[in-house]
């Protein structure tokens, strides 16, 4: 896991929030894929920091973020 993309890299990817966010709420997450990286985002924060997982990491937290 990094902490921060690359600079330059961000603008060109496609952001989806989370379908668990809410406009108004205080967990919009945004994900974008790119190859071999998966960037998360605070929707609310876009110039903020990013985080960016391999593939696989991703999964993994997902698999567990999903059985709580």
């Amino acid at each position: 896991m990094t902490t921060k993309p690359p600079a330059g890299h961000g603008s060109e990817l496609k952001w989806f929030k989370s379908s668990h966010s809410t406009d108004d709420g205080p967990a919009c997450v945004e994900v974008a894929t790119a190859p071999g990286t998966v960037h998360v985002r605070d929707s609310k924060n876009r110039l903020g920091p990013r985080l960016a997982f391999r593939p696989r990491e991703w999964a993994a937290f997902v698999s567990y973020a999903a059985g709580r």
